[in-house]
């Protein structure tokens, strides 16, 4: 968002592989495949980080048709989940995009991840982090990597490492950072890439993944 660990499991692609009941010792939640409707919500999620953190580098908060429209495009290749309470409301979102467009490429993926402000803390990310793996494995990609914003002081007012610290737990592992490479409430930032295998690298040409659109999800 430790030492690398065994990948999930992969799972066969059903609608239950990407809508499960999970527990997280304070409320029940429900990770599903999102949908166009989600978008508001989605949206309100994502706002704050743009508008009062520096997590994220976009500087204007992208409004519920926009989101839509990333969602439906994301969908077409790559898992866009979302994390659902039992009173039908939405408390995190996590997805996954081309890590670069030429086709030998094709098994990475750069994951994003973003729970609601105020409801970290009770295994949110962890959840949505391991099922989009999972799918991911499905798929047939091999790594995710995170493109993490990180602050050039311990005292920022916009950033701190918990993201960072995050995708440790997860599994990821540091491979590089770029210097002052991003200004946002005329701080400057660096940005860390992280990342995690979760399938084989065995000599000889992989499979194409296959798209996630014709994985049956639902």
């Amino acid at each position: 968002m430790s030492a690398k660990e065994t990948a999930p499991e992969a799972r066969q692609p059903t609608a239950e592989s990407a809508e499960e009941s999970v527990a997280n010792g304070k409320a029940p939640l429900k990770i599903r495949v999102a949908r166009v409707e989600d978008a508001p919500a989605v949206a309100a999620i994502y706002a704050p980080y743009v508008e009062s953190t520096a997590i994220t580098f976009e500087y204007d908060a992208p409004d519920a048709q926009e989101i839509a429209r990333r969602m439906t495009t994301t969908l077409e290749h790559y898992p866009y989940l979302v994390a659902e309470d039992t009173q039908g409301r939405i408390r995190g979102y996590a997805y996954a995009n081309a890590f670069k467009p030429r086709a030998a490429y094709s098994w990475s993926v750069e994951t994003s991840i973003y729970v609601e402000r105020g409801f970290h803390g009770r295994g949110v990310g962890r959840q949505l982090q391991t099922t989009l793996e999972g799918l991911l494995a499905v798929q047939g990609v091999r790594n995710v990597n995170a493109c993490i914003a990180f602050p050039p002081t311990e005292d920022d007012p916009y950033l701190t490492c918990d993201s960072v610290l995050f995708h440790k737990h997860m599994g990821f592992a540091p491979v590089g950072q770029f210097h002052c490479c991003a200004s946002k409430f005329g701080h400057w930032y660096h940005m860390v890439w992280m990342e995690k295998h979760i399938g084989p690298h065995k000599p000889g040409q992989p499979k194409p993944p296959v798209p996630f659109s014709q994985l049956g999800t639902g």
